[in-house]
């Protein structure tokens, strides 16, 4: 039986199971969950799944908060090792380069990071220890979301204390990572505290305290790609060091090449530290404050590893390298080291009524800063780089974002949804980011002081209207109708070189994005819903200003990029049991105007920079099911499938890409979960996910897929034991990717992991 087959089978035997075992009992009413921290229209009009924190500590081993998001219906989560900071969300028909698609968000404070074009939401701000729910909301049919969530919204629920409480979790991986013949175990620790009250005052507060210490598997390796009939000319030079251990495959595009060992700091070191308080007052049943304060830090140290040895043993970083056979000259800083200091802050205040219907009011606003984040970069390799010598340095301090969000909410009365009754939703919004990065030659790689070489930066800002009517216009029906006015500007845009500077000018844009949405409910356990939006996703300030140097010149993103437009379909149906649920959905998303990097072949001489790509449309089918029982006590079932089919119809910029399939968008999406759990004191779960080959390169050319260097497959086995041997105590032990799978996002993904962790509540 072949990969792709292997998900599809398991899904669909499990769905008929399931159907099979519904047939002869009772409907539940259907019941409706509305999480008040997470934001979440409490109308949806699009697909939603939740997972609460019971099932995620069942089914997942959670080391990091963004693994809780691993087994979701169709997202990828790019999470390269444990303490990864750059672990960036997939959805649908978007992928995981493609980081501004996706809006993430804490308690309904913001999250997502669109500082640049590959930043991934910070994830850091949440400790898995705190979180409750996290619910994921499909495609952009709701007016109350930017058009950052064009592709999908992730809302994180957190705790809050009921009363005096508190718990502490110690938890431990050991990766056996193996590649290139080069073998090695990678250890990761990770603690929390949080402890909080609930005082007869109204005044409540929890604080919490995350500390982890990881290291990773390598990175990346150094590679020589041959030429078109497979050899390796020698370079032009004198006698080469006779080397062994120089490696070779056969990389994504079907070439010959050599491997040297892992390089550009492919082995990461980081320790990461997040303090958060978050507290409230309760004025009166009906009004409420809360708000939070965040400071997250990290040092990262990174090292490398060389492959080769001369004739003495000794280890050879660079230099004129010869196996006997080739000859390669290795740049002086192919195995140069760097490390990272980044100092982060967030706060955040809310404000809201809680009357049970007729009209509430909010208030949401959040600020986010990046106190200081340097990255030195040494000129040389690890050996050489200990004692000094030049190199660069990366300064991103004080940029950062904000946000606000003022709603009004009309409820009606409990249950009286007759004669026409409306939900009214009403809102304005603003949210704004601000770059500031700088490149410096430095005399010393240890320290950031030194010429400026390059200087990028700039600011968005985006205002924006909406409404939203959810109208039971008859018995079983209800429309949601909603409308989203937005308006954006681009100011302070510059890009600087010693010697030339060139400022932008101020650019604006405007949008509207009408959404529909259509629910039949023909029984209490039935919904048949048919959606449409339209969303605008404007280019952020990485995509519009930063840039490289090229012979002196600075080659700049686009400052003139259009916005993304998308216009999305949905039709769903759910059917609900009493142990379970079932549901299909048939989902399209047309968007003109994709920003993308990408090689220009419509202008001479062609430059490779961010652009728009005509046209990208996603067709797919996503089925989920979900059983409580299957037959034995205690045993049941999460399990979803995914089948896409992602086009590029239009792209004048690159014609060699059309009709070709999009980057990194999978054709199959699986995840399917089994968990025994006979008794509350103990449950084992295991869960097999799968995902199907991708392309990196909209041509399709990287048609070798399952190497480093390119975007695989996925066949992964993970495994979960939680006891629970005394009153508030938890202790578990599981495998990730039990049977040892390679698979790769360019980067290699961990081998077999195990977890341990230790938890005890008061």
């Amino acid at each position: 039986m072949t990969p792709s087959i292997r998900p599809l089978t398991a899904a669909l035997s499990l769905s008929l199971a399931t159907a099979c075992a519904y047939a002869d009992d009772a409907a539940l009413p259907t019941v409706i969950v509305n999480s008040a921290r997470s934001g979440l229209d409490p109308d949806l009009p699009a697909t939603d799944v939740t997972k609460t924190q019971e099932e995620l500590r069942r089914q997942q081993n959670i080391f990091n908060p963004e693994d809780a998001l691993r087994n979701m219906p169709s997202l990828t989560i790019r999470k390269r090792y444990s303490g990864d900071r750059n672990a960036l969300v997939g959805g649908r028909s978007f992928s995981t380069t493609q980081a501004p698609r996706a809006l993430v968000t804490m308690d309904g404070y913001l999250l997502s990071n669109f500082l640049g074009r590959f930043d991934a939401p910070r994830w850091n701000m949440i400790a898995p220890e705190e979180i409750t729910s996290v619910d994921v909301l499909y495609g952009p049919f709701s007016a109350l979301y930017p058009g950052n969530a064009i592709g999908a919204t992730i809302a994180v629920s957190t705790s809050r204390p009921a009363s005096f409480g508190g718990s502490v979790r110690l938890a431990m991986q050991q990766q056996s990572f193996a590649q290139y013949g080069d073998k090695d175990n990678y250890r990761n620790y990770q603690g929390s505290a949080i402890i909080g009250d609930r005082l007869a005052s109204g005044l409540w507060y929890k604080l919490m305290l995350n500390r982890q210490d990881s290291t990773s598997q390598p990175m990346g390796y150094y590679t020589v790609t041959a030429n078109a009939a497979g050899a390796f000319p020698a370079p032009a030079g004198g006698a080469a060091t006779p080397v062994t251990g120089i490696r070779y495959d056969t990389g994504p595009f079907g070439t010959r090449r050599a491997i040297f060992g892992a390089n550009t700091g492919a082995i990461d070191h980081t320790r990461q530290t997040t303090a958060k308080a978050t507290f409230g007052y309760d004025f009166s049943p009906a009004l409420g404050a809360e708000g939070f304060l965040a400071w997250w830090d990290n040092q990262s140290t990174t090292r490398n590893r060389t492959f080769l040895r001369d004739g003495a043993g000794a280890s050879v970083w660079s230099g004129r390298v010869t196996d006997g056979v080739n000859v390669f000259v290795l740049p002086v800083a192919a195995f140069a080291p760097n490390t990272r200091d980044e100092h982060h802050a967030q706060a955040g205040l809310t404000v809201k009524t809680r009357n049970r219907s007729g009209w509430n009011a909010s208030v949401v606003a959040s600020a986010y800063r990046i106190v200081d984040d340097v990255q030195r970069n040494a000129g040389s390799a690890d050996p050489f780089a200990a004692s000094g010598g030049a190199g660069s340095a990366v300064v991103r301090d004080g940029s950062g974002f904000n946000s606000i969000d003022l709603r009004a909410t009309y409820t009606p009365v409990s249950g009286d949804w007759t004669g026409g009754a409306h939900a009214l939703v009403f809102g304005l919004h603003a949210d704004d980011y601000k770059l500031k990065q700088a490149t410096r030659n430095t005399a010393d790689w240890r320290n950031a002081s030194g010429a400026e070489a390059q200087f990028s930066g700039g600011q968005t800002q985006t205002l924006a209207a909406y409404g939203q009517d959810a109208w039971r216009f008859a018995p079983h029906w209800q429309a949601t109708l909603g409308l989203r006015a937005e308006a954006w500007e681009a100011t302070d845009g510059v890009q600087r070189v010693p010697g030339f500077a060139q400022a932008y000018p101020r650019r604006s844009a405007q949008a509207w994005s009408p959404k529909l949405s259509l629910a039949w409910d023909p029984s209490a356990d039935t919904t048949v819903r048919l959606s449409t939006g339209r969303a605008t996703r404007f280019a952020t300030v990485a995509e519009l200003f930063q840039g490289t140097v090229a012979g002196g010149a600075i080659i700049v993103n686009d400052p003139n990029l259009k916005p993304e437009r998308s216009n999305a379909l949905e039709l769903m149906a759910e059917q609900r049991h009493a142990f379970g649920s079932l549901r299909a959905s048939l989902f399209q998303d047309d968007v003109r105007d994709t920003i993308w990097s990408q090689l220009n072949l419509s202008v001479f001489p062609n430059v490779t920079n961010v652009q728009n790509v005509g046209r990208v449309r996603t067709r797919g089918l996503e089925l989920a099911g979900q059983a409580d029982r299957l037959g034995i006590q205690g045993l049941s079932a999460d399990a979803n499938i995914a089948f896409s089919k992602s086009t590029i119809l239009e792209n004048d910029n690159y014609l060699p890409s059309v009709g070709r399939n999009w980057a990194r968008v999978p054709r199959v999406r699986s995840a399917t979960t089994l968990t025994y759990a006979p008794t509350n004191v103990w449950s084992v779960s295991a869960t097999y996910r799968y995902s199907g080959a991708q392309f990196n390169e909209i041509n399709n050319s990287d048609y070798n897929t399952d190497v480093y260097g390119a975007v695989s497959r996925v066949s992964q086995l993970d495994v979960r034991l939680l006891v629970k041997p005394a009153r508030g105590t938890e202790v578990a032990v599981g495998i990730d990717n039990l049977n040892n799978n390679s698979a790769y996002q360019l980067h290699p993904y961990p081998g077999r992991t195990l977890s341990a962790e230790v938890r005890y509540a008061f």
